[in-house]
């Protein structure tokens, strides 16, 4: 009786041809030379764009998959950037599960961008208040030597952290940061983003705007009031109590806006430095038995999913998180090849998204 002879997936076959196809094949395939192979599978610069496309097709034809662990050991980059964000936030964000996509949005400029350049984005979280961030950072930069990282707020600016990623001879890029210290720094324009919804409210009608500030660990919280508070005294608006603090979470909101709703000449509008306090002002509002719009307008900062399922859904600025840590990504790697990087620090735009949060004020609004 005749053996069977079983016939491998064929998923498994083509894994094991790609496994089978090294770098020396598409060299040959392509007749050229490995290091030019190596310079078009790093996206290196120095390349003719025709030879990128002969390389390419031969990469293609013969369905190889570069190795990020032959690339390392072929020179001494590792092919990883790390991007660190604050443990202790971000925990307390996917437990609450109320929808903000700060983390999904990084990951995915951050991972897209990596991928074109024949990287990967590894993401760590470090607690940038623990007595333990010296440790923990050399002992990530130890397993993963990265040749580059990525830093958000308050990290961004956290001196223990920037100190010993100098020391360690690793480039980083400060995301909310306006310091360079021979690194690389991005902002999003937070202070011309609060003038921008400022200046949206003033064209309403609205001349009493409050702004609800964030924790002042974040410096992004003082450009954001800055830009609150020029854009007003260039329209000849007093600010004189009508700024509260918070620390970006619902509770604090909640209590900033009844501070401010509490005044015999209560604002007509508040812009929140962020979506959790804009909610808690929405929800404080109906709680008084305001009406929004016609008795408050509110203007967020983010634009996180759930901005869109409140009642009424919130205008927002839209932080461009994943654009921004996209350029951070090709920003490190330019700075790895010797490129030469723009003036610091780069600014990564986001704009105002309208929705039904804002009216003119009911002073200045038709009798309905």
């Amino acid at each position: 009786m005749p053996l069977a002879v079983l016939a491998a997936p064929e998923g498994h076959n083509v894994a094991r041809r790609r496994q089978s196809v090294t770098i020396k094949h598409v060299a040959a395939d392509a007749g050229v030379s490995l290091q030019t192979v190596s310079r078009v599978i790093n996206n290196e610069a120095n390349v003719r764009p025709e030879m990128k496309e002969r390389v390419q097709a031969s990469i293609d034809k013969l369905g190889y998959v570069p190795s990020i662990a032959a690339q390392r050991m072929s020179g001494s980059r590792s092919y990883l950037i790390l991007a660190l964000n604050d443990r202790e936030r971000t925990i307390e964000d996917w437990r609450a599960r109320e929808g903000r996509d700060w983390v999904d949005q990084m990951l995915l400029g951050g991972m897209l961008k990596c991928a074109e350049y024949g990287y990967r984005l590894i993401f760590e979280l470090v607690d940038t208040h623990s007595d333990h961030v010296e440790r923990e950072l050399n002992a990530a930069i130890a397993a993963m030597q990265p040749d580059g990282v990525i830093l958000t707020p308050p990290h961004s600016d956290n001196k223990l952290i920037t100190d010993l990623l100098e020391a360690s001879g690793i480039r980083f890029a400060r995301i909310g940061s306006r310091a360079n210290g021979g690194n690389i720094s991005l902002t999003m324009g937070d202070d011309d983003l609060a003038a921008m919804a400022t200046h949206h409210l003033i064209a309403k009608g609205h001349t009493r705007i409050a702004f609800i500030a964030g924790s002042q660990e974040y410096a992004l919280t003082q450009w954001r009031k800055d830009g609150w508070k020029a854009a007003m005294q260039e329209a000849g608006l007093p600010t004189k109590d009508l700024c509260e603090r918070g620390d970006f979470s619902f509770t604090s909101g909640e209590a900033a806006t009844r501070t401010l709703l509490a005044r015999a000449d209560r604002p007509t509008a508040i812009i929140a430095g962020n979506d959790q306090m804009a909610i808690a002002a929405n929800a404080v509002a109906h709680e008084l038995g305001m009406r929004v719009p016609g008795d408050l307008s509110i203007i967020s900062f983010d634009n996180t999913p759930v901005v869109r399922f409140v009642q009424p859904p919130l205008t927002a600025i839209d932080q461009p998180v994943a654009e921004t840590v996209s350029r951070a990504v090709e920003l490190l790697i330019m700075a790895n090849r010797g490129e030469e990087l723009p003036p610091m620090p780069v600014v990564v735009k986001g704009g105002l998204v309208e929705r039904a949060s804002v009216a003119a004020p009911r002073t200045a609004a038709t009798n309905d």
